[in-house]
């Protein structure tokens, strides 16, 4: 089981010093990767009184590319995942192009977490649909998996060209590891066919989350995919004490859960946000969580 750190930038802000400090400081507590969350636009809030408490302009985001190829310079060994970035509202090529240089320039410490979005505004200030999305971003899949592995590449889909064309660089490996975020049955099945890990939201940890874990793993096996070709990730928060970080982590673990990441700013469905949201508060939230489950995580 790994365990991540996610960046706190919403509460924090995004100072390279900062940003550089957190990265240094999950690292030297030997956290296993650090994550962000990809927000393009931000709404106005004070236009949109009914919008109720999803992501504003107020939020503090940095492009995912941008901050980890800031961050591969600056560390050695953490490893970086995006949690989740919107693939359907960006250019297939350019994502499959900047995640494979990102791969290269970090050593190959790079994961690609991806969803389909849940916010119109973003995508029609991006000039995309909102409506084809999902079906849109199966697409986008196929394509990037493809200007991984294959120098050129000739596809000819519903919404990509590509003649005779390539990206370079090449991912280290011929691919990037590539997981989903997302709860619907939909979702399973995509992992299923082309994932190599969940990031489960929606359910604590119990029987519905394990009965995910298994209708996700018969998909994967329909397919002719091993269940452990794919990867299970959840959040959790160190707002609780030290007793129940671990019984968590533990139930987690016993469930086939294999990358856990500490998001301390997400206060939707079960979780819960840290209450003080300052710098050091943030610090030493990961420090006593890293401390008290550090014995549970091998």
């Amino acid at each position: 089981m790994k365990l991540g750190f996610a960046l706190p930038l919403t509460d924090v802000g995004g100072d390279p010093a900062v940003v550089r400090d957190l990265a240094q400081t999950a690292e030297d507590l030997r956290y296993d990767f650090l994550a962000a969350t990809d927000y393009v636009l931000g709404v106005n809030a004070a236009s949109r009184p009914d919008w109720g408490k999803r992501n504003t302009s107020a939020d503090f985001f940095h492009d995912p590319f941008v901050l980890f190829g800031f961050l591969s310079a600056v560390t050695r060994r953490v490893e970086f995942s995006t949690e989740v970035l919107i693939l359907a509202q960006r250019q297939t090529v350019l994502v499959a192009k900047q995640a494979a240089c990102l791969d290269i320039l970090s050593g190959g410490r790079f994961r690609l977490g991806i969803g389909i979005g849940w916010n119109p505004v973003e995508f029609t200030g991006l000039n995309e649909h909102f409506g084809d999305r999902g079906k849109r971003s199966e697409e986008q899949v196929e394509v990037m998996k493809a200007l991984w592995a294959e120098r050129h590449v000739t596809f000819h889909g519903k919404w990509h060209t590509i003649e005779d064309a390539g990206i370079n660089p090449l991912p280290s490996k011929g691919s990037v590891p590539l997981w989903y975020g997302g709860h619907n049955d939909l979702t399973l099945r995509r992992i299923a066919k082309w994932g190599d890990g969940w990031v489960m939201l929606t359910h604590e940890a119990g029987e519905t989350a394990r009965a995910e874990f298994a209708k996700l793993h018969a998909y994967a096996q329909a397919e002719g995919r091993p269940k452990d070709a794919i990867g299970l990730g959840v959040w959790v928060s160190a707002v609780d004490n030290e007793e129940a970080w671990r019984r968590e982590i533990q139930s987690w673990k016993e469930a086939g859960v294999t990358h856990v990441t500490l998001n301390n700013t997400f206060g939707r469905y079960h979780h819960r946000r840290l209450p003080g949201r300052s710098l050091a508060e943030h610090l030493n939230a990961m420090q006593r969580y890293r401390a008290a489950v550090a014995d549970l995580l091998p």
